[in-house]
């Protein structure tokens, strides 16, 4: 007969126990002593796989935590928070202590978050992790009441929104913010066409028009304040066509009326939004991705615009994806 292979965590047919015993103890109190001798990979000697190369960015991403932020207002607000935190890992290290990130936020997880407030907790990682440079990221979706445009009903926008913070090894810290703005966009080609039919024939169209997305990141400039609403303004102020929240008939008819004042190309809005951010002293750099995404094609039409600042943003972005709407 054909020897039964060994069980090691359960119970065989004719044994009293399992070879290994598995088990919980709630009772069990970690001591100073016991911690300071738990295994840290940190101090593991020739266990680097791979290349033994430095890597730029290693950590965590979307971990989660409620963050008191305050308006422009000064009102105060509690908010769900998407953090993405790394750090540079030397070419002789095996890795990093990741949930330092982690408590590094809890650590200041009674303070109301500004740029500023996350300067300090890169300082702090930077300082446990012993590494050269650093870089957080935290997401929020942001609300703002909205008016409605005739009718004076009110409701809530929602954006998505990032504050991002990066300190080098030069102890430079660089602040960034990244903000989502949907919007209507009437074709400027579609809307000919349709007062053409209309002129020639007398036949009655509908110009083709779509819902858009603009996703602005700028950097602020060293010693400026710059804010959420700061950065709505200068999308609302360029573009005109924001989506609404609330709407009766006349706020139906009034939003027609603005897509038909505020035509454009998604090459348009692109260069409406350069216009406005460059005229900011407080954004040292920005990027603007556009998508509009189409009620005539099966596609989207896209553009991407930067500063051009040497060192600074490039129009290199690719992920179209993420402006789907």
């Amino acid at each position: 007969m054909k020897a039964k292979p060994k069980l090691y965590l359960h119970r065989a047919a004719g044994k009293a126990a399992p070879l290994i015993t598995r088990g919980y103890d709630p009772r069990f109190k970690v001591t100073p002593a016991y911690r300071a001798e738990l295994p840290d990979m940190m101090h593991a000697v020739d266990a680097i796989q791979g290349a033994k190369v430095p890597i730029q960015h290693v950590g965590v991403a979307n971990f989660r935590l409620p963050i008191k932020v305050r308006t422009k207002r000064g009102e105060g607000l509690t908010l769900e928070a998407k953090v993405t935190g790394t750090v540079s890992l030397e070419a002789e290290l095996k890795g990093i202590n990741m949930s330092r990130i982690v408590r590094s936020f809890y650590d200041h997880q009674h303070g109301v978050f500004t740029l500023e407030w996350l300067g300090r907790i890169l300082k702090t990682y930077l300082r446990r992790i012993k590494s050269k440079d650093a870089r957080l990221k935290v997401g929020f979706s942001w609300p703002l009441r909205q008016r409605s445009l005739r009718s004076g009903l009110e409701g809530w926008q929602y954006y998505q929104v990032a504050f991002e913070g990066v300190l080098t090894h030069t102890g430079r810290y660089r602040r960034f913010l990244h903000f989502d703005f949907v919007y209507s966009s009437a074709c400027p080609c579609s809307a000919e066409l349709a007062e053409h039919a209309q002129d020639r024939r007398g036949v009655y169209s509908i110009p083709h028009s779509q819902r858009s997305k603009a996703r602005v990141s700028v950097e602020i400039a060293a010693g400026r304040h710059l804010v959420i609403e700061d950065l709505h303004a200068h999308c609302l102020r360029a573009l005109k066509t924001e989506t609404q929240v609330m709407v009766r008939r006349e706020d139906e008819q009034a939003f027609a009326e603005l897509n038909g004042a505020y035509i454009k190309f998604v090459e348009d809005a692109a260069r409406l939004l350069y216009h406005e951010l460059n005229g900011d002293a407080r954004i040292r750099d920005f990027q603007v991705a556009c998508a509009h995404l189409e009620s005539l094609h099966s596609h989207d039409a896209v553009s991407v615009i930067c500063k051009g600042v040497p060192g600074g943003f490039t129009a290199d972005f690719m992920d179209f994806s993420q402006l789907v709407c």
